[in-house]
């Protein structure tokens, strides 16, 4: 009987490990969410829409336009807030603590004034322009000064705020317009109607903007050398992402009014859970700024209804103790 040779078994190929994928089920969960709380923004109101023909016609008229323009408006500003944090190299700007809002504001009761006769599109333009200079101004400001402190930014930013809020509080009292302009400062979505909100609409380009602008705003955050060594033209991301800013500032203001502390406080919690990627944190900062914005006008059209709190009010009561919180948690930290 002849012997068989054993031979040795072939080496087995070596399991290559998979990278690990990025779970998709809590951003749709999320996204679920907050549509949830759209449909309920469709549902809540004084008028009963179960009152036949009339009342699908309220649906067309108020209630559709009154979510979208809280969708859009929500987004919009949250992604500009993140976009001024990142630019600036600070946790605690946004576009109502840099002063940019109250630009606006300013550039609009100038339209008022000057032409009269400019219509919604007119008055739009007019006021992103004058919020893009804020907002260069704010940036110029910050390059002309040694900043020892975090806080020291977004003060500068709320104190040039303030000069630009008197003149125009200054304005409107010669010329009998107080009333007006107060009711820009009280952001609400009461008087959102079809017709009056499409310009929004804009604020949605901006906010794709962001997106294709995502990785090298996220480089432009390191600082000009870091972002001039790898090629990234820095004084041009810096001049886009400020216009955005300005974009979605001037179009919001028109339209709703100020809406504070959404840009501050939702990328402020998004980055605490995610970091600091500007790509992979904005879907989450614009669900979250519509979440926001939502509840709040949900509380708003609530706690007194048939009448209405300014969503304004309601943002400034939350935004206020959520900034807060973050103050004292960054202090803890250092």
């Amino acid at each position: 009987m002849r012997g068989t040779v054993a031979t040795p078994a072939a080496p087995s190929e070596p399991e290559i490990a998979e990278a690990p994928r990025a779970k998709w089920w809590p951003l749709a969960l999320a996204v679920l969410g907050v549509a949830g709380l759209l449909v309920v923004s469709l549902l809540v109101g004084v008028y009963d829409i179960s009152e036949g023909e009339l009342g699908s016609e309220m649906i067309w008229i108020t209630r559709v336009p009154r979510t979208l323009a809280l969708l859009l408006a929500g987004a919009a500003m949250a992604a500009s807030g993140l976009v001024m944090q990142m630019l600036t190299q600070n946790r605690f700007v946004d576009a109502t603590t840099s002063g940019t809002t109250e630009w606006a504001a300013l550039g609009l009761l100038l339209t008022t004034l000057l032409v009269p006769d400019f219509g919604l599109v007119g008055r739009m333009v007019v006021s992103s322009v004058f919020a893009f200079v804020g907002a260069m101004t704010f940036m110029l400001i910050l390059r002309r000064i040694v900043i020892r402190s975090t806080l020291v930014v977004p003060l500068i930013g709320i104190m040039l705020g303030a000069v630009v809020s008197a003149v125009t509080t200054f304005l409107a009292v010669q010329f009998n317009l107080l009333q007006m302009v107060g009711t820009w400062f009280m952001g609400s979505f009461t008087s959102v109607v079809r017709g009056r909100y499409e310009v929004l609409w804009i604020v949605a380009i901006v906010t794709i903007l962001v997106f294709l602008l995502a990785d090298r705003i996220t480089v432009a955050g390191l600082g000009r050398d870091v972002a001039t060594s790898i090629g990234v033209r820095y004084e041009t991301i810096l001049i886009a992402g400020t216009a955005l800013v300005a974009i979605a500032a001037g179009v919001t203001t028109v339209v709703v009014g100020f809406l504070p502390f959404i840009g501050l406080v939702v990328p402020n919690i998004v980055a605490m859970l995610r970091g600091d990627n500007v790509r992979s944190n904005l879907p989450w900062v614009c669900l979250g700024g519509i979440a926001l914005v939502t509840v709040c006008d949900l509380i708003g059209r609530t706690i007194r209804m048939p009448f209405e709190v300014p969503v304004s009010m309601v943002l400034g009561m939350v935004g206020s103790v959520v900034f807060i919180a973050i103050l004292l948690r960054s202090r803890s930290r250092a």
